[in-house]
């Protein structure tokens, strides 16, 4: 019962600060940029919070070994199941990482495949002739990068890896490994950037009607086969046979 009491203080005063720098928020994939109005640590109601945190921290440290969370195992575990029978993983196809070789930049930290980035230059030149302002957010992510971003964020948020795979791809399984797949944003309204607001900017209108001329189209739809999240920033490329037999599995 102590030690009941003693975790309880604790989370208690856990939350109070999360919840009072504004970070308990679900921010989109791929994009955790955040501006927080922190409030100073010297608050006369912030101070009672935080040394009922420390005095409960020491005393469990004393007397038990306390968790904060109600199953370990949903947060550390990097264990995935096995895939189906026809390859997915919580809905998501497998793709094998671009090699380096194949990948050129198109924007300072941000690398596509030579065709898809010489495509969408041209996608985007012709846009801004019609008033548009498309942006490139995210090209290609390694194995490694797709693992913390899966993983660490999930641990983070205290998800199982099912409600996890809902808005991001397990590693080995993210179509933004091929160098295909890119996410878009509306220069002009960058706070709809990875946010389903995109729908409502020129950007994305403009991408309805004329992205598939230019061999784009979007990778998860509202409603879509895959059972992902909708993604109206995400966009993959398929204007080359490669890029054709990648993605076939995904129109089956």
């Amino acid at each position: 019962m102590r030690l009941l009491l003693i975790n309880f203080c604790t989370l208690f005063s856990f939350f109070s600060v999360v919840l009072r720098n504004d970070i308990w928020h679900d921010i989109p994939v791929a994009h955790r940029s955040y501006n927080p109005h922190r409030r100073s640590f010297t608050s006369s109601r912030f101070i009672p919070v935080t040394l009922i945190g420390i005095c409960s921290l020491c005393i469990t440290l004393v007397f038990g070994s306390g968790v904060l969370v109600s199953d370990p195992n949903i947060v550390n575990s990097k264990r995935l199941p096995p895939p189906s029978s026809e390859g997915r993983l919580f809905g998501h196809f497998r793709y094998e990482e671009a090699r380096q070789d194949q990948l050129t930049t198109i924007a300072p930290g941000i690398e596509l495949r030579s065709a898809a980035a010489t495509m969408f230059e041209v996608m985007k030149r012709d846009a801004e002739r019609e008033g548009v302002n498309l942006q490139i957010l995210s090209g290609f992510r390694s194995t490694n990068l797709q693992h913390s971003i899966f993983f660490d964020i999930k641990a983070n948020r205290n998800q199982t890896a099912y409600e996890r795979a809902k808005v991001s791809a397990p590693p080995g399984y993210s179509e933004h490994a091929t160098g295909f797949a890119i996410d878009i944003g509306d220069g002009n309204d960058p706070n709809s950037n990875f946010s389903k607001s995109f729908e409502n900017t020129l950007a994305f209108e403009w991408l309805q009607i004329n992205a598939n001329r230019y061999s784009f189209t979007l990778s998860f739809p509202p409603n879509n086969s895959q059972r992902i999240a909708y993604e109206p920033w995400h966009w993959r490329f398929e204007g080359s046979v490669e890029a054709l037999e990648i993605f076939a599995p995904t129109r089956s």
